[in-house]
C-alpha cells in the first residue's frame, strides 16, 4: 500500500474514532488493525512520503564559484569518455572505454537519473586529438566530469580546457609527473585543478625500474629512449634520477626516436657506441616494434638486455617472438580478490565480465583503472548531487572537485585510493614482469619478478 494513501486511511480512520467517542463508545482498540501495515519490501517507497502538493519545491542551493549543472527531471546525468580508440594506441583506449562502461552498468542511476556517457571521443593518444575533443565537451555545458585521457600527451592539451570550463578529469593511464607533482610537494608544468588519476605517478615507476636493474638485474651501465611524449619523456628522466642518484649508476645515452619512426638503425648504432648493459625504453608498440626486430643486426647490442614499460605491455607487442626475455616495468596486475567497495565487484569478477562480453581479455593494464576511475567520479557525483522536489537534480562543480579532493581510504579494484592535493590518487603499485613466452601472453602479465609492495 503506498504511504499517502496509508495516511488518508489513518486520517479517516482518526476522524471516525472522534465521532465514536464523541457517541459514548470508548471502545477504539479496532482502529489499530485498520491502518494495513505495508510488508518490509515495500518500505523504500516511504521515500515518496514527502511529495505532497501542498508542499513548495525545495530551492536550489546558492552555486559555487565554478557555477552547477542542473540535471532536469527525466534526463540523465551527462560524463564524458575521452580515450584513444583508433589508431596505434587504441589498444590502450579501447580496454579503457568500456571500463567506463561496465563501471556505469554497474553503478546505476545516481537519484534517480541514468548515467550517459554519450558518444565515445578519441584523444588520438596526442596533444591535437585531445585539445579537439576537450573543445568538443566544453561546448556541452550539461557536462560534468571525464574519464580520460589514456595519453599523457592528450591531457595535457585537454586539461586547460576541462579545467577552465570548471569540469572534472580522472585519468586512468596517465602517468606524467608533469600533470600531478614530482612528488615532493613541487606542482607539475602542467597541472591544472580539477585534474585527478587512478594510475601512478611515474616517479614511482621510473624509481622501481630502476631499483630492479640496479639491486636485481646487476646494472650499472643503461641507455635510455623515449620517443618524446609527455609520457615517455617523462618516465625515462624518472629512471634516470633514481638510478644515477640513488643507485650510483651510469646512462650511457639518453635519446629518441620519432613518433612512426621505422628505421632504427641509426639510433640503435648511437646507443651500441655508448656501451650499455640494457636499454630502458618506455613508449609504444608502434616504434618500440621495429627496436626489437632491429637490435639484433646491430653490432655490440647482441648480448644488450631489453627493458620496457607499461607501454608495451600490449598484446600486439608481447605476441612479437623478438620480445621474448624483456623486462616491463607498470602497474601491478595482481588485482585478484581486491573489491571495490562501491559495487561489490572483485577485480576477478570485473574481468570476467569483461571477457564474457567482449569475447577477449583486456589488451592493455589499466583496464581496472578505468573502473576504478569511473566509479570515483559517479561516487562523488553522488555525494554532492541535490535532489529536487521538481525531480531535478542539483551539481555543484566545486563542491564535486573537493568531494574527489578529499578522497581517503577509498577501496577500489586496483588498491586503496587516496587523493592528494595534485591529483594523484593511485594504490602506486608497480612491479616488473618478465616476458618469456610470445605465445601466452596471459603467463607473461602474471610473471611478476618484482614489486615495490614486497
Amino acid at each position: 500500500m503506498k504511504p499517502n494513501r496509508v495516511m488518508r486511511l489513518l486520517a479517516i480512520l482518526g476522524a471516525l474514532a472522534l465521532i465514536l467517542a464523541a457517541c459514548g463508545n470508548g471502545d477504539t482498540t479496532d482502529t489499530t488493525e485498520a491502518p494495513e501495515t505495508p510488508d518490509a519490501t515495500e518500505a523504500p517507497e516511504t521515500t515518496d512520503a514527502p511529495e505532497t502538493t501542498e508542499a513548495p519545491a525545495t530551492e536550489p542551493p546558492e552555486e559555487g564559484p565554478l557555477g552547477a549543472v542542473t540535471v532536469a527531471d527525466g534526463e540523465d546525468i551527462q560524463i564524458r569518455s575521452l580515450q584513444a580508440i583508433t589508431g596505434d594506441v587504441a589498444f590502450l583506449g579501447i580496454p579503457n572505454a568500456r571500463g567506463v562502461d561496465m563501471a556505469i552498468l554497474d553503478y546505476g542511476a545516481i537519484k534517480g537519473h541514468d548515467v550517459s556517457v554519450g558518444t565515445g571521443l578519441d584523444d588520438l593518444c596526442s596533444a591535437d586529438g585531445g585539445q579537439a575533443a576537450a573543445q568538443t565537451i566544453v561546448s556541452d555545458e550539461q557536462v560534468i566530469g571525464v574519464v580520460g585521457t589514456s595519453c599523457s600527451g592528450a591531457a595535457v592539451a585537454a586539461m586547460p580546457l576541462i579545467s577552465a570550463a570548471g569540469m572534472v578529469m580522472i585519468s586512468s593511464s596517465n602517468t606524467s609527473p608533469a600533470l600531478t607533482s614530482d612528488m615532493q610537494g613541487n606542482v607539475g608544468t602542467d597541472n591544472h585543478a580539477g585534474y585527478y588519476r587512478t594510475a601512478h605517478n611515474d616517479f614511482i615507476q621510473g624509481a622501481v625500474a630502476a631499483q630492479f636493474a640496479s639491486e636485481e638485474l646487476g646494472l650499472t651501465a643503461v641507455a635510455l629512449i623515449h620517443d618524446g611524449d609527455p609520457y615517455t619523456n617523462g618516465l625515462t628522466s624518472a629512471f634516470e634520477g633514481a638510478f644515477t642518484s640513488t643507485y650510483g649508476g651510469t646512462i650511457t645515452v639518453h635519446t629518441a626516436v620519432a613518433k612512426e619512426q621505422v628505421d632504427m638503425v641509426p639510433v640503435l648504432t648511437e646507443v651500441a657506441a655508448s656501451g650499455p648493459e640494457a636499454i630502458y625504453f618506455p613508449i609504444f608498440p608502434a616504434e618500440g616494434t621495429f627496436i626489437v626486430q632491429q637490435v639484433g643486426g646491430i653490432a655490440g647490442l647482441e648480448d644488450v638486455i631489453l627493458y620496457g614499460a607499461d607501454g608495451l605491455i600490449a598484446d600486439n607487442f608481447l605476441e612479437i617472438p623478438e620480445s621474448e626475455g624483456m623486462y616491463f616495468s607498470g602497474p601491478n596486475l595482481a588485482f585478484g580478490a581486491n573489491t571495490n567497495a562501491i559495487t561489490g565487484q572483485s577485480a576477478d569478477d570485473v574481468k570476467a565480465t569483461y571477457e564474457a562480453t567482449y569475447g577477449e581479455p583486456p589488451s592493455a593494464p589499466f583496464w581496472a583503472h578505468s573502473y576504478d576511475a569511473a566509479i570515483l567520479l559517479l561516487s562523488a557525483i553522488d555525494e554532492v548531487a541535490v535532489a529536487l522536489d521538481d525531480g531535478s537534480l542539483f551539481i555543484d562543480r566545486q563542491a564535486l572537485r573537493d568531494a574527489l579532493g578529499a578522497t581517503s581510504g577509498w577501496a577500489g579494484i586496483t588498491g586503496v585510493v587516496n587523493c592528494d592535493e595534485f591529483g594523484d590518487c593511485a594504490a602506486g603499485e608497480v612491479t616488473v614482469i618478465f616476458h618469456e613466452d610470445s605465445t601466452d601472453i596471459e603467463a607473461t602479465k602474471n610473471n611478476i619478478v618484482f614489486s615495490n609492495t614486497e
